[in-house]
């Protein structure tokens, strides 16, 4: 749905974008994340066909950036950060303009602004004033133009930013109900955001691309190895912890066993893996054997900001290594 190949931007002597390329499917919605001037609003607003590139090329839906500009704009919804609203219009009158801007056609122009009212929560305030509402209602209005053409990939540019919290909530949820009807960049520097609202990641620092890929693969990467929380329950006695945690360590492919907590009859660990290796089976298996109950086994991610820190401080160390 959006293909981008060696997209760079430059401003007089600052590179903003520095040849960049990733691929977005249909349907997903993808995080676009980086620090404050790393260059996501620029790459937002060359796809959204706002600014030219100086080098490489973008595509939306098949339809070039720069060639076919006028094509990419009816199969793109743009909410920039600060909401393109007129604040002495009324919502429905508002939406009504630019149903029309967007070249929809007449018949279908009423059916459409109660379409995305309902869709963005906001029939409560479709007859008051723009500048009359507060910051979560604008955001949903502003969604509610972005998306009233019905188009391919929506493109969201810091969409919670000053919500407060319950806002920010809603605001997410909105998001997330328009999966698989369009396809969603949403560009932020809040990782919560991304880890509670998307499907993969790219990650971008000082105009250079850093990572994409899902949480969970970019945790693989990153150590190597799989970690697994496990939980034990003795059946009827008292649990010798101590026991429990050498019988993990015999596991074949166990790297490292780290006691998390105890409680009388019940333990957990954190268990790593030899890099490569598999174990939650094993894992499994030693455990009931041993004639313990298993209460939990999953595996252990990075969160979202170990992910992000480590990326960046890597590129920053070999930015700084070549110099």
């Amino acid at each position: 749905m959006i293909k981008v190949e060696g997209l760079t931007k430059r401003y007089a002597r600052t590179v903003a974008v520095d040849n960049i390329s990733f691929e977005v499917g249909k349907g997903k919605i993808i995080g676009f994340l980086g620090p404050n001037g790393a260059g996501k609003t620029t790459t937002m607003r060359v796809l959204t066909c706002y600014l030219p590139p100086t080098d490489g090329t973008a595509s939306v839906a098949g339809f070039d950036v720069m060639k076919q500009p006028l094509e990419v704009k009816r199969r793109i919804g743009y909410l920039p950060e600060a909401p393109p609203l007129y604040p002495e219009m009324e919502v429905i009158e508002y939406l009504d303009f630019v149903a029309r801007l967007k070249g929809i056609p007449r018949s279908e122009i009423k059916s459409r602004v109660d379409n995305v009212i309902q869709r963005c929560a906001i029939g409560d305030v479709r007859t008051k004033l723009l500048g009359k509402l507060s910051k979560g209602y604008r955001q949903r209005v502003g969604l509610a133009q972005a998306i009233i053409h019905n188009p391919d990939v929506l493109v969201l540019d810091e969409p919670t930013a000053g919500l407060d919290p319950k806002q920010i909530i809603e605001t997410r949820q909105l998001i997330k109900s328009l999966a698989g009807d369009h396809t969603i960049i949403l560009s932020t520097h809040i990782l919560p955001e991304v880890e509670q609202t998307c499907q993969e990641v790219i990650i971008i620092n000082r105009g250079k691309l850093v990572a994409t890929d899902s949480v969970e693969n970019l945790t693989r990467r990153l150590r190597g190895s799989e970690a697994v929380a496990v939980e034990v329950e003795s059946q009827d006695s008292a649990l010798d912890p101590g026991a429990v945690r050498r019988r993990l360590e015999q596991v074949p492919g166990v790297s490292r066993v780290i006691p998390k907590a105890e409680d009388g009859k019940r333990c957990s660990f954190e268990v790593e893996s030899l890099q490569g290796r598999t174990v939650r089976a094993e894992l499994a298996r030693a455990i009931v054997e041993a004639g313990w109950n298993l209460t939990e086994l999953r595996p252990v991610a990075f969160s979202l900001e170990e992910i992000f820190l480590q990326l960046t401080a890597k590129e920053e160390a070999m930015e700084g290594g070549a110099q």
